[in-house]
């Protein structure tokens, strides 16, 4: 995949459902996009209420064969992808496309080293007042295990 035309995205200190909500809409306006550093994206709330929510979430299962699904993924990418893919019309031919031309990572890939960032002013954490917690926080509390090369310094 060459950088052809890809819009690349810091996501370091946004507000998660800000940031999915310009990036969904981008998407569906043909954009290629490219999310970097989605582990210091940021959800507003009280730290152990967001845990609860997101763990009973992940108590969701079909009754007839819990193997079947749904999948709910730990890694702070596939939940920033999800919850973006969540404000797209997912079920028709469009919101498909769209979604495809999304890429989300952990940190910044080398393919991105040299291309400057755009950050989405409306989606900016230093406004916020509470209490927050970051994706990198929430997926440690769900049950992800950072492998020893991923690390993430403290703002």
């Amino acid at each position: 995949m060459a950088s052809e035309e890809i819009t690349v995205i810091d996501a370091s200190n946004a507000i998660l459902g800000r940031l999915a909500s310009v990036v969904a809409k981008k998407l569906l306006n043909g954009e290629k996009i490219a999310i970097v550093n989605a582990e210091k994206a940021i959800i507003s709330g009280k730290f152990d209420s967001i845990i609860e929510r997101y763990k009973e979430w992940l108590k969701i299962r079909t009754h007839t064969n819990p193997k079947r699904g749904p999948f709910h993924y730990r890694r702070p990418d596939k939940l920033v992808k999800r919850i973006i893919r969540g404000m797209l019309p997912w079920k028709k031919p469009r919101g498909k496309q769209a979604y495809k031309r999304l890429k989300v990572y952990i940190g910044v890939p080398d393919e991105f080293k040299d291309k400057e960032p755009i950050k989405i002013p409306e989606a900016d954490g230093s406004r916020l007042r509470g209490k927050y917690i970051t994706i990198f926080e929430l997926s440690q509390q769900i049950g992800w295990n950072p492998p020893k090369n991923i690390v993430v310094e403290e703002q």
